[in-house]
């Protein structure tokens, strides 16, 4: 298995993703891709291919912005319980491999590790029962409370007011180029990619960034 070298005694905060990072991305996209349009098709009588150029339509002209993440906008928009049809596909929701060994080691060694996510509270919920993984952080944020999404450079100051990292001994993991860009620009010095967010598609482009296929990558450098 390939190594990425972390300078682990340089980082004292590991600030986590969730979705396509720590969770399998394959949940979200079958579920705005094809679960939402189809339910969308069958509540306003119309074929799959328009309600599909409708949701994304819609879902197009909210990207990087808050709204795109929440539930409840989502819910009014398209006249749907999104939160109901979110559970009714929940049995997707799968953990990336290694993950809660990678969050047991990072603490174990004494790092500070908190889920920073753009989820809204109810997906947040949902996941963190389905996954158990909240027990294996020190802080969970979502976006929603600051109002502001992790795209943007003034939430990582936001953030900072209520989780007091330094950003020059902070590891940030996330798929998401946008928001590793706003974090390097913020100053966050430790960034990571993520190859392949949703295992049922190919590899994603990373951009400048290192980027990693599985946690175990790091985890051999975290225990020496």
């Amino acid at each position: 298995m390939r190594r990425l070298p972390l300078p682990w005694p340089e980082i004292d905060t590991v600030l986590l993703d969730m979705d396509g990072t720590l969770l399998d991305l394959h949940y979200d996209n079958h579920f705005w891709q094809v679960y939402v349009p189809a339910k969308y098709a069958e509540r306003h009588g119309l074929s799959e291919e328009e309600a599909l150029r409708e949701c994304f339509r819609r879902y197009n002209a909210q990207a990087g912005t808050l709204q795109w993440y929440c539930v409840d906008y989502w819910t009014e928009q398209l006249n749907l319980d999104i939160e109901r049809l979110k559970e009714e596909v929940a049995h997707l929701i799968s953990v990336h491999p290694d993950v809660p060994e990678f969050l047991r080691e990072a603490r174990a060694a004494g790092k500070r590790v908190a889920l920073v996510t753009n989820a809204h509270h109810k997906a947040l919920t949902l996941k963190m029962q389905r996954t158990g993984l909240d027990v294996h952080f020190d802080a969970i944020h979502s976006s929603h409370s600051f109002g502001l999404a992790k795209e943007h450079a003034p939430f990582w100051e936001a953030l900072r007011r209520v989780e007091p990292f330094d950003p020059a001994r902070t590891l940030l993991v996330d798929d998401s180029l946008p928001v590793l860009r706003a974090a390097r620009d913020y100053g966050v010095a430790h960034l990571l990619a993520v190859h392949r967010p949703d295992t049922r598609q190919a590899d994603k482009d990373v951009g400048e960034f290192a980027a990693l296929r599985r946690f175990a990558e790091i985890m051999p450098v975290l225990r020496a």
